[in-house]
Parts: structure tokens; sequence; C-alpha cells
């Protein structure tokens, strides 16, 4: 009996402050309101005693497979958790047969798979009739955009529901649970804990394993932010350079420079770089940036772009990124045009919509008598002996309504521009009036 307490004593110390305190109930989870909280879809679910299939879809160390795990102490089913990363298709065939099984018994099953995107389509193919014959209420978690990574026909059979990265509040709250549970607050000063705070990155597995590390130190001062900061290593940041948070970041530094911020931008682009994108992605990015969004409002901003990317290429990093941020700075503080962009894209759709009609014969060349007989050239105008060096002539094919695809704005560079398609329209006006 004796060995058993010393056991069981080792075990309560050796085992991991995230797992000592993980909830109990769905009371106890922290975050969450928009699924827990007294309206929450979850909590809506649960009153009305049907429990579909779902898909948790959120960041690491929100509580995913803790929810999963009370959900199914709250629906009174058996919870079994695997994980597609190790898992195929025999344990898939052997966890199917057992829910199978305890179904023919009156006992339901929860299937928690966690990774859930890492299945192959077939392999998601197979979860669907055991889904629709009630075998098993399928829990599924990803990190990455469900619409991408997960078939149709799953998605359609489950409810998608997003979990947030716990904010700095709900951090501090989990703080405060686990200095409760140790029987004494961490020895930190205020700055210091608020770094650690910000250190778990929103992730509370992350905070817990922190505060672990912290409250095993023996010292006999309240530590400093700098101090905290020599002691611990900074969490790298949550970035998969080919998932969700590479298309999050991206759109998130390119509508900065859109929306003329240079600080967001700035903070953006550092925080892809701190993440370990590839500088290079990000040139070419910038460079369309200046193309697609700043166009002839100010044409000097593509080469200001280039600029900077052969002045990476030449210096390499870190000193190569200054440019690249120089270029982030020009980009975002330019004045803003896509008229460009959207001329091209009108004059791409009526190319595609006109089919292939010819051009007016007086612009074609005529090399040969034949083509010459066929009126190919005649009556060509040549700009440069008419007056002001403008003959006014139809360039579209005949019979096509003449559009306006370029429309220049009132900003940088463009006003001038604009101005001289005005010039233009009305000199064409005079010579065909």
């Amino acid at each position: 009996m004796d060995d058993l307490f010393q056991t069981e004593t080792r075990t309560a110390k050796t085992q991991p402050l995230a797992d000592v305190l993980r909830p109990k109930s769905l009371d106890d989870v922290i975050g969450q309101a928009p699924l827990l909280g007294p309206e929450g879809s979850l909590t809506v679910m649960l009153a009305g005693g049907h429990l579909s299939s779902i898909i948790f879809w959120g960041p690491p160390g929100v509580g995913k497979t803790t929810i999963a795990r009370l959900l199914a102490a709250e629906s009174d089913l058996h919870f079994v958790q695997i994980s597609a990363i190790f898992s195929g298709v025999p344990e898939l065939r052997k966890v199917f047969d057992a829910a199978k099984l305890r179904r023919d018994q009156g006992q339901g099953t929860l299937l928690f798979v966690d990774e859930i995107h890492r299945f192959n389509k077939a392999q998601q193919d197979g979860f669907l009739p055991h889904m629709e014959d009630g075998t098993i209420v399928l829990v599924g978690a990803t990190t990455e955009n469900p619409s991408f990574e997960l078939n149709a026909a799953v998605l359609s059979r489950s409810q998608v529901m997003v979990l947030e990265r716990l904010s700095l509040a709900d951090l501090e709250h989990l703080t405060q649970r686990a200095e409760q549970h140790l029987g004494r607050s961490l020895p930190l000063d205020g700055p210091a804990r608020e770094q650690l705070l910000e250190m778990a990155d929103g992730d509370g597995r992350s905070c817990l394993n922190l505060i672990e590390q912290v409250a095993s130190w023996n010292v006999d001062h309240k530590l400093t932010a700098v101090e905290l900061g020599h002691r611990l290593s900074r969490r790298a940041a949550q970035y998969d350079k080919s998932g969700d948070g590479h298309y999050n970041l991206i759109s998130a530094l390119h509508k900065s420079v859109r929306g003329s911020d240079p600080d967001a931008a700035l903070y953006w682009f550092a925080r892809m770089l701190d993440g370990g994108e590839d500088p290079r992605f990000l040139a070419r990015r910038l460079t369309r940036m200046a193309v697609e969004d700043i166009g002839l409002a100010d044409p000097q901003a593509q080469s200001v772009c280039l600029d900077s990317w052969n002045t990476y290429e030449r210096l390499g990093s870190p000193e190569g990124e200054l440019a690249l941020a120089q270029a982030v700075i020009y980009l975002a503080l330019a004045p803003k045009s896509n008229a460009a962009y959207v001329a091209y894209k009108a004059s791409v759709k009526a190319a595609k919509s006109t089919g292939s009609k010819l051009p007016p014969k007086h612009i074609l060349n005529a090399p040969t008598d034949l083509m010459k007989d066929q009126g190919y050239g005649a009556d060509y105008a040549y700009d440069h002996d008419a007056e002001d060096g403008f003959s006014g002539q139809n360039y579209f094919p005949d019979g096509m309504k003449r559009p306006q695809y370029y429309a220049p704005v009132e900003r940088g560079f463009e006003r001038e521009l604009g101005k001289r398609v005005e010039y233009f329209a009305k000199l064409r006006q005079k010579r065909n009036g």
C-alpha cells in the first residue's frame, strides 16, 4: 500500500502542469465564449440533446482536445482519440469495428481525430458511412482552413466551429489558476508577468509550460522582464509557410500597404521574416503590390521594389532585409490606384467576348498587291503628319462600340495621365466631328 502511495505521489509530481489543470467540465474551460458561453453554439447544441459531428478549427493550445473529451462525457459517449499523423487504414478499421460493437450494445462513440487534415481524400471518405449510420460522432481538430483541407462530403456532414487564440486576459486567468494550484505566486514583477503571457502567444498549453519553468526557479526576488528574457528562450512564432499563417500574414501586409499604413505594414513584414519567410517571396509580393495597388499613380514604385530586391540579392541577410523594409514604407506612403489593374482586367474580358474580330483594314499592313486590293492600309492616317501628332482614327474592330477601360484617378501621377486622357478624348471628338 505504501509503495502504491509513493508511486502515485511521484506521478503527481512528474505530471505536467497542463495535464494537472486540464478542465474537468466545460464550465472550467477558459476562453471560447462564442462556443461555450450561455448562447454559445456548443452550449445550445448540448441543451438540445443532440451532438452532431464537429470540426474544430483553431491554433494549437486553445482546448480542442479537452473540449472534445468533455463533450463525450457530457453526451455519455465513449471517447476514442486518434491522430491522423500516426494512424492509417488498419487503425481506422479497428476503431470503426470497435465502435460498431459498442453501438450494438447501446453505447455511442465520439471519435476525436487530431490533425484530421493530414488524412488523404480516401481516408476522409472512409468516415462517411460510419458518420451517417450513427456508429460514430466525429470530432475533428485542425489548424488548417477546413475549406481547403477537408473533403466537401465530410464538411457537409459536420459543423465547423472556430476556436480563437487565448487573449491576454484568458492567459492571466489561466496563470492565476496555476498559482492557486501551486500555492504561491510566480516570482515576476508586473512587466515580467505581462511578458510571460506575451511569450505564450495565445497558446494555453505553452503558457502552462512556461509557468512550470518559472515556478521551478529558486529566486529570492521578483524577476524583471529583462531577467525573464535572459532565463527563457522566446517561443517561436506560430507560422507555417505553406499553411494558413502564411496566407493570413501576407494578406495583412498587402492590405496594410493598400491602406497606406507604413507602421502596420512594417509590423506584418517583420512578423513574416521572424516566422522564417523567404525574403525573396516578400520581394516578389511587394513588386506585385506596386503594380496592382499603386500602378501609374506612382510609376517609380515598381522601380523601388525591383531595386530593393536586387539590393537584397547582393547583400543577403540580414542587411538586405532593410532594403525590402524601405520598399514597404515607400509603397505604404505612395499614392494608390488600381485603375491600370481594373483596365487590364476589363480589356481581357472584352477580348474574350469579342471573339476573332479583325482590326479595321486601315491599320493593317499591306506588303502584297493582293492585300492592297483588299483595302489593307487604305486611308491610314500617319499620326506624326497630323495636327498635334494625333489623327483620332478608330483602332477598334469595325462595328465595335468604343469602350473606355482606363479611368485614371485624381491621385499622384495619374492626375497628370487623366489630363492627357481627357485631352485626347476632346481631340478625337474634334477630328471625328
